[in-house]
């Protein structure tokens, strides 16, 4: 494998290293409240990076969420990125990928999936369970009225959707892991606004006899669900990556006893810990988007990025707060939003030992991928 950036995916990057660091500023974030930051986005479309993903693939994605995560910029990146472009791009029909996709590489439609963290607990009209990202009970979408032009009426509820205030479309697993495109407009759609640790506008979805489109075949759902654990991973890398710089700038500047702190041994291996980790999550997540680019296996590598970007990614944001001193508990501080970001991510992606039962479940099944699996488990109940 390499991981040696391409000419377009550097200078992707390097643009969007530019428009984040211009726009999203301290001042600019602290004025926004939960809401997405218009002008931001209008910025990113108007330069054409979500709709460079298309040619970079979920690598230059990766590429790109990471300077995201340095600011904490406040827009639906990385949602309309996997869960519109990556997800229709790979999985759409030439019709869907006609319609919508203009939209989302414009910035005219948002998009975002109801994708928990966690397998289990979606049921359908039986009762039966399926593994669709998150704890028992908390999520559920039953289908009705399937038609032969891929259209069905949507009934249930997600609790927690990220950036669902200013989507135009939400992606909707139902429990036989088959995905449905619904738009918010429709009239059986119902957003109701929740806070999260992170101000990422989130919502309640609740669908009630919502028409939704159907989304590629038994392979979109385990590859969508792999490509935004992957993203969602960089993302936490770029997160990581800008607590630890403003720790090292806090840390070498501020002097105690005639002496920086950074020159304390304490410090030192705290921030020597916190870059381990945040180059472990980076590197993760970098293997499984070569991988789904590659078009190799790749579940079981989304989810040890997860892992690493859930376990590690919280160490780091907690070390980059705890070196600012005291006012690293100041919540205006610039630093307390890596730390709300970190978090945030965290509980998206899951907890450690939930992804690493997922990951066990899929490594004692002696499949490759989780396609596989997902059929296995059903051959055997």
């Amino acid at each position: 494998m390499d991981f040696t950036p391409t000419e377009e995916q550097r200078a992707a990057s390097e643009l969007a290293a530019e428009i984040f660091g211009d726009l999203s500023t301290p001042e600019r974030l602290a004025g926004l409240g939960t809401a997405a930051d218009a002008e931001l986005w209008k910025a990113l479309c108007a330069a054409g990076l979500p709709g460079a993903v298309e040619e970079t693939g979920l690598l230059g994605l990766a590429l790109l969420l990471e300077e995201q995560g340095r600011t904490t910029a406040q827009v639906p990146f990385a949602a309309t990125c996997v869960y519109g472009l990556v997800a229709i791009g790979a999985h759409g029909s030439a019709e869907q990928r006609a319609r919508l996709l203009p939209g989302l590489r414009a910035g005219e439609s948002v998009a975002t999936g109801a994708f928990p963290a966690r397998r289990g607990g979606v049921r359908t009209e039986t009762g039966a369970e399926a593994g669709v990202g998150t704890e028992a009970g908390t999520g559920a979408a039953t289908v009705a009225g399937a038609r032969a032009d891929g259209t069905a009426r949507l009934t249930g509820a997600v609790p927690v959707v990220p950036w669902l205030r200013e989507a135009t479309h939400v992606l909707v697993p139902d429990a036989s892991r088959t995905l449905w495109l619904v738009r918010t407009d429709d009239a059986g759609v119902r957003r109701e606004p929740v806070e999260t640790t992170a101000p990422w506008s989130a919502a309640r979805l609740s669908l009630d006899g919502a028409s939704g489109e159907r989304l590629g075949g038994a392979d979109a759902y385990p590859g969508t669900l792999a490509a935004a654990r992957t993203a969602f991973a960089a993302l936490q890398a770029g997160v990581c990556a800008g607590s630890l710089a403003r720790a090292v700038s806090h840390t070498t500047t501020r002097e105690q006893f005639g002496r920086p702190l950074s020159t304390n041994q304490g410090v030192l291996l705290r921030a020597a810990d916190a870059y381990m980790d945040t180059e472990a999550i980076r590197v993760t997540a970098y293997e499984a988007a070569w991988r789904y680019d590659a078009r190799l296996p790749c579940t079981a590598h989304a989810l040890t990025a997860a892992w690493w970007a859930s376990e590690a990614g919280k160490r780091v944001v907690h070390t980059g707060q705890h070196l600012h001193g005291g006012i690293g508990a100041d919540v205006d501080h610039p630093v307390h939003r890596h730390f709300l970001w970190g978090r945030q991510l965290d509980a998206h992606l899951g907890s450690g030992s939930q992804l690493l039962e997922e990951l066990g479940d899929l490594m004692a099944s002696g499949v490759n991928d989780v396609s596989e699996a997902y059929e296995a488990s059903e051959g055997q109940a």
